[in-house]
């Protein structure tokens, strides 16, 4: 995402150009708009630490020093082949993380940076997931935490981040009103906002290393991506521009990106349609993705069409159906992973993916952790089982 030249001593910067040094605490620019980390050199097979079964494996890829390491173990998922309706396709199973999500990446090499800050307390505002991991690696640290939340946040997500001794707040109104809540807060308590702070993009990119290990050190043709705030698309947006500087992948994969269709703004912008005029935000099942204005929009729409890339929106019962196709492969994911699924539908059949081309879903979170919403995909009562 930046447009600073490679560099081996890396700092911040905002949209207006200013430059920060990246041991300035801080979590967005003077000008308000979030920061970006200057282009890092990519990494060689020979930089992987093999004996390292965690995102650290690329450690010489993290600008985070080793010494402030704060891990679970996150990374190394699975990624695995299976036939879908007659093709190959590769799946990235986020859930084998340690919190069940894929931000447990970001948050991990995050609350490094901010523990070598000598950081003691953070705030992070989230609808689930993000929440859950913030809480699980300030506690793994030993720092405190409080998590912001809406207050319709599947009940399972909020009770696994007090599970971990995090201070919740449930805040009423959209998702962006909770974002605003916590800037608010962010005045008193460190922001370690998975949305702005720009260390969290360094350790998302590691999926993106990780599938070009996999691939026996080479790039998909597509990867398939769920959206709300962007990260994903980011993060591999970063990672295959270090590796394509050296050399070591061919071609920039396409991003295709799928969004709930009445929270589409990065689709409907990359389409060059208005988001606004879909009128009122409808509640989607993928309540992860339910962000009206990411904070990085233009950076997200920049890497997709960068990428050759293309996105798409959703309508609610392609997602439900989704779910269930995906369940019927074996795989159980929550619905705002199932996103990626309606989307690689979508793709296929317009011909964006063609016959041949390896491609990669990012599945970003278990199906147990949106029990309820599972229940109604699956017209099911969890409360009295059929005999």
């Amino acid at each position: 995402m930046s447009d600073a030249s490679t560099t081996t001593d890396p700092f911040l910067y905002d949209r207006s150009g200013r430059r920060y040094d990246l041991t300035d605490p801080r979590w967005r620019g003077d000008d308000g708009t979030p920061l970006g980390l200057s282009a890092l050199p990519g990494i060689t097979p020979d930089q992987i630490v093999t004996s390292e079964r965690s995102i650290w494996r690329y450690q010489a890829a993290i600008p985070v020093d080793a010494q402030h390491r704060v891990s679970l173990g996150e990374g190394c998922t699975p990624m695995v082949p299976l036939d879908w309706d007659g093709r190959r396709v590769h799946f990235k199973l986020e859930w084998f993380n340690p919190t069940s999500s894929f931000k447990d990446r970001g948050v991990a090499v995050m609350v490094s940076h901010l523990v070598g800050q000598g950081t003691k307390r953070v705030l992070e505002d989230s609808s689930g997931n993000g929440g859950s991991s913030v809480a699980a690696y300030s506690a793994a640290a030993g720092i405190g935490a409080k998590i912001i939340v809406p207050e319709s946040t599947s009940a399972a997500k909020i009770l696994q981040a007090r599970a971990y001794g995090a201070q919740i707040e449930l805040v009423g109104g959209t998702r962006d009103q909770v974002s605003n809540e916590a800037i608010r807060q962010s005045e008193q308590i460190a922001y370690a906002s998975h949305n702005w702070h720009p260390l969290f993009l360094q350790g998302t990119k590691t999926v993106a290393y990780e599938m070009w290990e996999d691939l026996d050190f080479s790039a998909p043709d597509n990867v398939v991506i769920v959206a709300g705030a962007g990260s994903n698309i980011l993060g591999c947006d970063i990672a295959f521009s270090e590796l394509l500087v050296v050399g070591q992948i061919k071609h920039r994969p396409r991003l295709l990106v799928g969004q709930p269709e009445h929270w589409a703004t990065i689709a409907d912008t990359v389409n060059g349609l208005d988001p606004a005029a879909r009128g009122e935000r409808v509640p989607t099942i993928a309540e992860g993705a339910s962000i009206a204005n990411p904070t990085r929009l233009p950076e997200a729409v920049e890497a997709i069409r960068r990428s050759g890339g293309a996105a798409v929106a959703v309508p609610e019962e392609a997602i439900r159906a989704a779910v269930r196709k995906l369940a019927s492969h074996g795989l159980y994911a929550e619905p705002t992973s199932c996103v990626a699924i309606a989307a690689l539908d979508h793709f296929i059949a317009d011909g964006t993916i063609g016959a041949g081309e390896t491609t990669v879903v990012v599945l970003t979170g278990a199906g147990v952790k949106s029990s309820e919403k599972m229940t109604t995909v699956f017209d099911l009562d969890i409360n009295n089982h059929p005999s």
